[in-house]
């Protein structure tokens, strides 16, 4: 998934007209290697330590994060602790959903089938087509309990 959709990030920018950009790229290549989400924070400590010490700035990473969000290509998730949390959009539209400990705050991810059919379900009953969605759930991690 990192490869394919680092690649498809990048691909997709130049597309739509935006020049190469060092910071860019590597919040894209920082981005497609977590496989959940993360903070602005979190990725320019990540990027801080795989470059050896060097900076990016954070007003760089928020940047980034924008256009990224702007072209479909990350995803925002507000975990209710005021901190925004970014993910890669996969193009397949395949996805996960998270659940947040209200304890200390660590956020997990989760697939569930029966769920995805359960939201399906729902829509027909409303009469609604579900475009996406956003599940998050609160509860006690392990280590908390």
């Amino acid at each position: 998934m990192e490869d394919a959709w680092r690649a498809h990030a990048l691909a997709e920018l130049h597309r739509s007209g935006h020049r190469s950009a060092a910071a860019r790229e590597r919040v894209v290549a920082a981005l497609a290697g977590r496989d959940c989400c993360a903070t602005a924070a979190d990725l320019a400590d990540d990027l801080r330590r795989s470059d050896g010490g060097a900076r990016i700035g954070i007003a760089s990473v928020y940047r980034a994060l924008e256009l990224l969000l702007r072209l479909g290509l990350v995803r925002r998730l507000e975990v209710g602790d005021g901190t925004a949390r970014y993910e890669a959009a996969l193009p397949s539209g395949r996805h996960h959903h998270h659940v947040v400990c209200g304890s200390c705050g660590r956020v997990a991810q989760f697939s569930d089938e029966p769920l995805e059919q359960a939201i399906g379900h729902l829509s027909a009953r409303l009469d609604f087509t579900i475009e996406a969605h956003d599940v998050v759930l609160r509860g006690t991690c392990p280590a908390c309990r």
